[in-house]
């Protein structure tokens, strides 16, 4: 996980947690949306190195 999953994955639990200790279902929300952001970023993430390892992978292919 890179540093701005990190990020938004805290952010997001201290979010839920204050809405919690407030009662501010808003808040909870917040936090649990900026949890589900860190996650499709780490999704995207992995997604984009797996295609550069299949196109690097084919380009060394083409060289043999």
């Amino acid at each position: 996980m890179a540093s701005d999953e990190r990020t938004d994955e805290a952010k997001g639990r201290a979010k839920e947690a204050a809405g919690d200790l407030t009662g501010d279902d808003e808040l909870k929300r917040e936090g649990k949306m900026d949890r589900a952001a860190s996650t499709a970023k780490e999704k995207v993430s992995e997604g984009v190195d797996k295609a550069r390892e299949a196109i690097d992978d084919l380009r060394g292919r083409s060289k043999d």
